[in-house]
């Protein structure tokens, strides 16, 4: 777990990008380049909460943005279910695809919130074929892409999880395949305790493999209920996010088969909190209308479900925000009781 904090995260010089780009693809030259490089290694903070401290019965938002390419209409979207927290994934920081915006703290000034934000990847070039028509320069100022909670009131604690220190993205003996996006990094979660009048909660925002299959997935999910567990003891806790349930499982996609499900469940989670129906969409990264996937899920302990739903991510003018719909759920957590 990762808890060290910052309000800026440190840049990559050109000598070091120079290096990583020079480094030998393997999962050892992996784990001592992202352990040498502090932007992988620190959470940054940022924003302003609304508020002190939350009420009882609240709601979160999880959703996979697909880089954030439009921040403010973004945000503007979400606030149809008014939510307290938001979890994303897939959030550009110095990306030229999308602006060179650091679209989380651009979101988070819309809605009024606090943020911490996680690098997961450090993109080492400007991203793939589709992504490219929105690249207005020919550079990334920083080349990071990650995690983010947005929160209306201030975050007690925070940490970072990484659940893949061997460069699935980065080392060819650690399955990299996609020569278009050569990354540092690898999937990620983001935990954070927020106060409420009921006492502590613990939120998650995490995003497991994509090019994997169940049993990788399964082995990214244990790792994170490990390091929760050890971050929040006792505590209510709700995990949100893109699980890419179903990827790289021909023919169908079928997100049944994934074997993570039945592990939270015997770890005392409830898969209660997601809502009915698939939560993928062609867009305009991503153009694959036979792609119709059911990936983004909440799993929570020691919480009720009240109410939840999936936003779908077309704005009014029918644009496609993201190639996932957000998933909410307004959730109840019972007054701590005197020790």
């Amino acid at each position: 777990m990762i808890t060290h904090t910052v309000e800026t995260l440190p840049k990559i010089t050109a000598a070091e990008q120079k290096h990583l780009l020079e480094a030998p693809r393997t999962a050892q030259a992996h784990r001592t380049l992202l352990a040498q490089t502090p932007a992988m290694n620190a959470v940054q903070i940022g924003g302003t909460a609304a508020h002190s401290v939350l009420p009882t019965t609240l709601t979160v938002a999880a959703w996979n943005v697909e880089r954030c390419l439009f921040p403010e209409d973004t945000a503007d979207h979400l606030k149809t279910v008014s939510p307290d927290i938001v979890l994303l994934s897939e959030v550009d920081h110095g990306m030229s695809r999308t602006g060179q915006r650091h679209t989380t703290e651009d979101m988070a000034a819309v809605l009024g919130m606090q943020y911490a934000f996680g690098v997961e990847f450090h993109e080492l070039d400007l991203g793939g074929p589709t992504e490219r028509q929105f690249c207005k320069d020919s550079f990334n100022s920083l080349g990071w892409h990650g995690n983010a909670i947005l929160s209306s009131v201030p975050f007690e604690r925070v940490g970072m999880i990484r659940l893949d220190q061997d460069g699935h993205w980065f080392a060819a003996d650690a399955g990299a395949s996609d020569p278009d996006q050569p990354r540092l990094g690898g999937r990620m979660a983001l935990a954070a305790i927020v106060p409420t009048e009921a006492g502590p909660l613990c939120v998650v925002s995490t995003h497991l493999e994509s090019n994997a299959n169940a049993a990788h997935r399964h082995t990214q999910f244990a790792d994170l209920l490990a390091a929760v567990e050890e971050f929040a003891p006792d505590m209510p806790i709700l995990i949100g996010g893109d699980l890419n349930t179903g990827n790289h499982i021909p023919p169908d996609f079928d997100w049944k088969r994934e074997t993570l499900f039945d592990l939270a469940e015997t770890q005392g989670y409830s898969w209660e909190f997601t809502a009915e129906g698939t939560t993928t969409r062609p867009s305009l990264i991503t153009p694959h209308p036979d792609r119709v996937m059911k990936l983004d899920w909440f799993a929570g302990r020691a919480l009720h479900c009240d109410q939840k739903g999936i936003l779908p991510s077309v704005d009014a003018t029918k644009r496609p925000l993201s190639d996932h719909d957000c998933v909410w759920c307004s959730v109840s957590l019972k007054p701590s009781q005197p020790k």
